[in-house]
């Protein structure tokens, strides 16, 4: 009689897991385990890169919980990426009346058509502060995961 062998993820893996990724404090970012599993291809694009490579070589039925640097996540904060922009553009770019506030999110439509968001961090007379990191950038994170089953 053979004994079966371990699989493993490996990239082009079909896998179903449960999964979840959170604050360092605990709280849920995104979570599978009270809802059906994922199945997905490793290696397609349906998880961010930096999550599909934290699953290679993890055993199928395994259980685990990474700590994933800011490197390894949403990357480091870019100065660079906070930005002053006039209120006039502002107003030029959002709906009539709108009003703005410190800790708004609001998405941008560049002049090439595509789309980015900010984050008000402070607003004067004539300016708004942005801040167009991703929320969780220089962020360390948790990522945990169930491996149900590799083909």
């Amino acid at each position: 009689m053979s004994e079966k062998s371990i699989l493993v993820v490996n990239n082009g893996a079909y896998l179903t897991l449960h999964y979840r990724l959170a604050t360092l404090d605990g709280e849920d970012i995104i979570s599978t385990f009270h809802e059906s599993p994922a199945t997905l291809l490793l290696g397609q694009g349906q998880l961010a890169p930096f999550l599909e490579e934290a699953l290679l070589g993890l055993e199928e039925g395994s259980h685990t919980t990474q700590e994933l640097a800011p490197e390894q996540a949403f990357g480091l904060r870019n100065p660079d990426l906070v930005q002053r922009v006039s209120l006039k553009t502002l107003r030029e770019n959002s709906a009539f009346g709108e009003e703005f506030k410190v800790g708004d999110l609001i998405d941008f439509t560049a002049p090439s058509g595509g789309r980015f968001a900010g984050v008000i961090q402070e607003l004067d007379e004539e300016s708004a502060l942005f801040d167009f990191n991703h929320p969780l950038a220089g962020e360390r994170v948790l990522f945990e995961t169930k491996i149900i089953g590799i083909l």
